[in-house]
């Protein structure tokens, strides 16, 4: 066999290797690339839509709620307390306690009185996004003499609401609630992008084409001793109470 003849196996034979490594390689890269694609996590589980009457509250502690007050060095179980079935807040300092799971298309009932002088709190819904003072949400004022007032906070928005200047839409009419000391209901009706909010029976407030439909369900501690009782979601055709809380 000729020199020439003997060098061109030995050429092609390298030329081989060469490709085998160089495949090699690439495979190695593309495994390694592989967890930079992978799928993303699960999504957020969907807004509950209660079927019936769910209980948001137990009527004994805390289980399925979060009690947040922003100032780390305050135990928010001195703010909030349970005795003989109801929930009484100091109201100071000012923060929340909140459902742990969100919630669409429903009617919220909530029961509640000021213990000695009225003050303010309020009851938020479709609350999302990170846990401070005041959350992205719409509150439904409980502010003794203002109870049905509107809030929009951190960027919701609906029709009715006109002034951008101010973030209160007041309520329709004279005020409804019971004297300081009684109980009194504020019922919420969420269906969609509407809200109606309804005290003693009386529908106070109404907004339409709001910018959040779902969220997390908030009772307020901000500046005077409240109590609350039966607090539960039913579906929104639920017809609204027609009658005020028993004393």
């Amino acid at each position: 066999m000729s020199r020439a003849s003997m060098v061109l196996p030995a050429a092609l034979a390298s030329v081989a290797l060469a490709a085998a490594i160089q495949a090699a390689a690439t495979s190695s890269a593309t495994t390694r690339a592989a967890p930079a694609t992978a799928p993303a996590t699960e999504p957020a589980s969907r807004p509950i839509v209660p079927k019936d009457k769910t209980l948001l509250w137990n009527g004994k502690d805390f289980t399925g709620w979060k009690l947040f007050i922003p100032d780390p060095n305050v135990d928010p179980n001195t703010v909030w307390s349970v005795r003989d079935g109801v929930i009484r807040c100091r109201g100071k300092p000012t923060g929340y306690m909140r459902t742990e799971a969100d919630y669409a298309d429903y009617k919220l009932h909530v029961e509640w009185r000021w213990a000695w002088f009225g003050g303010n709190s309020g009851v938020l819904v479709h609350m999302s996004g990170p846990d401070k003072v005041w959350p992205k949400s719409i509150e439904c004022q409980l502010l003794t003499n203002n109870a049905g007032d509107f809030y929009v906070i951190e960027g919701t928005n609906f029709k009715e609401h006109g002034d951008k200047e101010d973030r209160r839409v007041p309520k329709k009419g004279a005020g409804s609630e019971n004297a300081l000391g009684e109980w009194n209901t504020c019922e919420v009706i969420c269906r969609g992008s509407t809200i109606r909010v309804f005290v003693n029976g009386e529908l106070k407030n109404e907004a339409t084409e709001a910018n959040v439909s779902s969220g997390k369900v908030l009772l307020q501690s901000e500046g005077g001793v409240i109590e609350f009782r039966n607090v539960y979601v039913e579906p929104a055709d639920s017809k609204p109470a027609t009658t005020t809380a028993p004393k």
